[in-house]
């Protein structure tokens, strides 16, 4: 899985099975993938335990951001509109817990961080 390190993929995976137990949590996310040509940001916390299907905000640069599921290596695929990748952004030090991060993005219509 080329946007996770052996780190993060370990604590997404621990956030998906607390969360599939029903333990009551709102973890700061863990990665942070955008797109470098278009306005698609997603805040990651969760994996389940397929190793793909990723949990967090997701932004696709419409002005709704909202919390779902993403599968990884769907966004392995996508190209923003000059033709590149989605990556991760290996500086993303999160300052708030996700549902922060959600309030944030619904105000202002876009995850700025």
């Amino acid at each position: 899985m080329t946007f996770l390190t052996n780190e993060q993929q370990v604590q997404m995976l621990a956030n998906g099975a607390a969360r599939a137990r029903g333990d009551a949590s709102d973890p700061l996310p863990v990665v942070k993938l955008y797109t470098l040509d278009a306005g698609a940001v997603w805040l990651l916390t969760e994996l389940d335990a397929d190793e793909d299907r990723a949990f967090g905000l997701c932004d696709a640069g419409t002005g709704s951001p909202e919390l779902g599921h993403v599968s990884l290596s769907a966004l392995q695929v996508v190209r923003g509109p000059r033709g590149m990748r989605v990556v991760a952004d290996l500086h993303f030090r999160p300052r708030q817990t996700l549902s922060g991060y959600l309030a944030d993005a619904q105000r202002d219509g876009s995850i700025n961080d």
